[in-house]
């Protein structure tokens, strides 16, 4: 599968077509380009070093877990910043996503305007230089937005 990729491109990783077609049309409404995938095997395959963006990913999908891929992405040379969605929330799947640097971790349904800013956001922790893809600063605690999460799926 052949894609143009840019700098700020939003790559689009979920087994459902209708939610990957959905999030594609919202995020290019929004001015950014997108990649969709099927798989996470198939992003994983396509994945280049240069390509630069973030990472929307479903936490369960057939073969490997977004999560399994979040993991496999932490060792790749483009460092994607990654947010997380899912419609079956939970405490541990919630920490494994953060303890790999996701940027958010969203419930489906999810309101647009929740995964625009977080789109919003990972874009802006890009860093200018290409070459500093490779850099990352260590989490040392839970940001703002971290906790609320958590503290939103313990009190369910």
């Amino acid at each position: 599968m052949s894609h143009q990729i840019h700098r700020q491109t939003v790559f689009i990783v979920d087994d459902d077509a209708s939610v990957r077609d959905a999030l594609a049309l919202l995020l290019s409404l929004q001015g950014h380009p997108t990649a969709v995938f099927a798989s996470a095997e198939d992003f994983l395959g396509a994945l280049q070093p240069g390509w630069g963006g973030v990472v929307v990913a479903d936490i369960r999908m057939r073969g490997m877990s977004g999560l399994e891929m979040q993991e496999a992405l932490a060792g790749h040379p483009s460092k994607l910043p990654v947010i997380m969605i899912t419609a079956h929330a939970d405490i541990a799947a919630a920490r494994q996503a953060f303890k790999f640097h996701a940027v958010d971790f969203l419930e489906k349904p999810f309101d647009h305007d929740q995964l625009l800013a977080s789109v919003e956001r990972a874009m802006q922790s890009l860093p200018e230089d290409p070459a500093a893809l490779g850099t990352r600063p260590a989490a040392t605690a839970l940001s703002a937005r971290e906790r609320e999460v958590v503290a939103l799926l313990v009190g369910r």
